[in-house]
């Protein structure tokens, strides 16, 4: 991004409350080296017409993974997610910015305000539901709410959802009681898992423009767990009875029946140069 360049910065409220001092930082280095007008919107509604009047700007979003979220999710709504590339500054607890990081952005407020006027576009995947919902990162069904309680995050996503159901199911006297759920799974028309065999849960993450899914069965121990049931698919529907889903942090439903479709390179978001493959 050359010195040249106009900036449409979008406090979100949060950090704004949350952290003055890096929103201050934040505005210091981007100001310094481009024209940056600065909105402070107080409310989602306030969010949304600041992001839609920002003309040629290019939009930088200070805030945590929910204001992240919010910006793709009115981008992809209003059709225009493949038009340029976002920003942002991560601004929260750390437990409130996981997934900005897993995506590539800096840790450090100086240092990810620099990639904003120094980096690199990153095209990346999005999955998208028939509710016109958007998924950034990992999806598992069913879907618990956020415990801030739990042990270290464990190294996959569906490790991170089964650690999350555990918390909430008290352990059998002899064995670790695990919950089991009727869903019937289709990975481009293909049936994985159908309502006539309980499943553990299934996980979803974005692999080079299609989803990995993975079907994880109901077992009776951990000494005798079957294999998983993997696809790579374009869509997946999952149906059957109520069912939540988590996503991005956040849980939505009940739904009983849901459709994502992968979408490859769908938007970009500015990086440093190394995160961005360059």
């Amino acid at each position: 991004m050359s010195d040249h360049d106009q900036l449409l910065v979008i406090v979100d409220p949060v950090a704004r409350r949350s952290d003055g001092e890096s929103v201050r930082i934040a505005k210091d280095v981007l100001s310094a080296r481009a024209e940056a007008k600065i909105c402070l919107p107080d409310s989602p509604e306030e969010f949304t017409r600041a992001l839609a009047r920002r003309g040629s700007r290019h939009p930088v979003v200070l805030g945590d993974d929910r204001a992240l979220l919010r910006t793709v999710t009115l981008l992809h709504r209003e059709r225009e997610l493949a038009e340029g590339a976002l920003s942002l500054v991560p601004i929260g607890p750390p437990d409130a910015l996981e997934l900005a990081h897993a995506l590539g952005v800096p840790r450090s407020t100086p240092a990810a305000a620099r990639a904003v006027l120094d980096g690199a576009v990153r095209r990346l995947d999005l999955l998208v539901d028939d509710s016109d919902g958007v998924v950034l990162g990992d999806l598992c069904i069913p879907g618990v709410p956020a415990l801030r309680t739990l042990a270290a995050p464990t190294s996959s996503v569906w490790g991170t959802c089964r650690s999350l159901v555990r918390t909430l199911v008290r352990p059998a006297p002899t064995a670790l009681a695990v919950r089991t759920h009727r869903l019937r799974v289709e990975a481009d028309g293909v049936l994985l898992a159908d309502v006539d065999t309980p499943v553990e849960g299934v996980s979803v993450r974005s692999v080079a423009g299609t989803a990995e899914v993975t079907v994880h069965p109901a077992h009776p121990s951990p000494d005798d767990r079957p294999p998983d049931h993997q696809a790579l698919a374009r869509t997946l529907t999952v149906s059957g009875p109520d069912f939540r889903y988590r996503a991005d942090g956040r849980v939505t439903g009940p739904v009983r029946r849901r459709t994502w479709t992968a979408r490859a390179g769908a938007w970009g978001l500015m990086l440093p140069r190394e995160s961005a493959g360059l």
